[in-house]
């Protein structure tokens, strides 16, 4: 789950990690109201879930309440990257000497968080990456052993930052940042910029923040951060069935039963010449209701021209699955066609149980290849 700026802010401010002072408006009017209990110049921020803000005019400078009236109204309502803006931040303008660029995330192929520092912040990390790769300090945390003060200090002068009073500060934020991401079950925490104000303050000017979605049981308080409305309304009620289910752009609509065989499918629908229109995994299980709620979420998406059940039955039978595919149809009016590739466990008898109820929108496969060529010359042919 991603959090916006502000939310990421607030769950630094927990962790001690110095933040500017800001208010929250979704109005123009409570803009104002919020520059004037601030006061002096402020930062009109739009709150999305996406980067290039400022590039597309989302974050501007307001002299008083006047001004942070004026550009709250040109804001509200912007569209960024396909993310309509309805929640402005409006912060305590900063003088910025220096900018740096901090963030802790998980490596997955190190299998250990990684923190990264740069003297180049205020860009985006791939572009450091790319154009001055030696810039970009890197050091990854063993779990069993856990973060020690000494790493900090080895990242801070990897990076080059020789000011004693900037390694002072900036030793604690890593340590307050690597306990946010631990304790807050994060997978990146990020700070950019990270800043340095002519007075010689270090803090957070921006944050990032995504939680796995799978610890929000232990963090009730983050989990009330979701934004339900900017959320894809199609996942959104995928979650309320309890259907782990990620729309594309497609128009094969994609059942399985298991994620690895799942994110499989999606690809032979590619190979196959076709787009797939989501990942939808029907878990362990085929009964019927299951079935039905998966359904339910693929058949909402107006893009959808095929839908293809692959399943593989391991501890979960076959003919078990097939038994609930037709309960499901009939308690659903699909009229699309439908592509089942049966293997493992009782195949031959989940085969036989479609091939005698034989609906005329129901077309068995032997393969997972054939499957996906039949689903997506269905779809294109719809």
């Amino acid at each position: 789950m991603d959090l916006y700026e502000y939310q990421g802010k607030e769950l630094f401010g927990r962790f001690g990690i110095p933040v500017s002072d800001g208010r929250l408006a979704t109005t123009a009017a409570e803009a104002r109201a919020a520059a004037e209990a601030l006061g002096g110049p402020v930062v009109v921020k739009a709150q999305v879930l996406t980067g290039g803000r400022g590039k597309a005019g989302g974050v501007k400078l307001a002299d008083g309440p006047d001004d942070a009236e004026e550009k709250a109204g040109g804001i509200l309502g912007l569209d960024i990257r396909g993310h309509v803006v309805r929640k402005l931040w409006v912060e305590r303008a900063s003088d910025i000497a220096k900018e740096y660029y901090l963030s802790v995330t998980f490596d997955r192929g190190a299998k250990q968080p990684l923190f990264m520092l740069t003297r180049e912040g205020g860009v985006e990390i791939e572009q450091v990456a790319e154009e001055n790769p030696e810039a970009l300090a890197r050091l990854h945390v063993d779990p069993l052993e856990g973060f020690q003060p000494y790493q900090a200090r080895r990242l801070i002068y990897g990076a080059g930052i020789d000011d004693p009073s900037e390694q002072k500060q900036i030793l604690a934020i890593i340590g307050k940042l690597y306990r946010c991401f631990v304790e807050s079950d994060a997978m990146l925490c990020e700070i950019n910029p990270l800043i340095v104000t002519p007075d010689g303050e270090v803090k957070a000017l921006d944050s990032k923040c995504t939680v796995d979605d799978s610890a929000l049981f232990r963090h009730a308080d983050i989990a009330k951060m979701r934004d339900v409305e900017a959320a894809d309304p199609l996942e959104t009620f995928a979650r309320e069935k309890g259907v782990t289910y990620v729309k594309l752009d497609g128009e094969v609509g994609i059942l399985g039963n298991g994620a690895g065989l799942s994110m499989s499918t999606v690809d032979v629908v590619v190979v196959a010449g076709g787009r797939p229109a989501n990942f939808c995994d029907l878990g362990g299980g085929g009964d019927a209701q299951g079935v039905v709620d998966a359904l339910e979420v693929i058949t909402r998406d107006d893009q959808v021209r095929s839908i293809f059940f692959n399943i593989f039955g391991g501890i979960t039978r076959c003919d078990e699955v097939a038994r609930g595919i037709l309960t499901a149809l009939d308690q659903m009016q699909i009229t699309m066609p439908i592509v089942v590739r049966l293997d493992g466990t009782n195949a031959d008898e989940g085969r036989k149980i479609l091939a005698d109820a034989a609906p005329a929108n129901l077309h068995v496969e032997p393969t997972m290849l054939d499957a996906a060529q039949r689903a997506v010359e269905l779809a294109q042919a719809a």
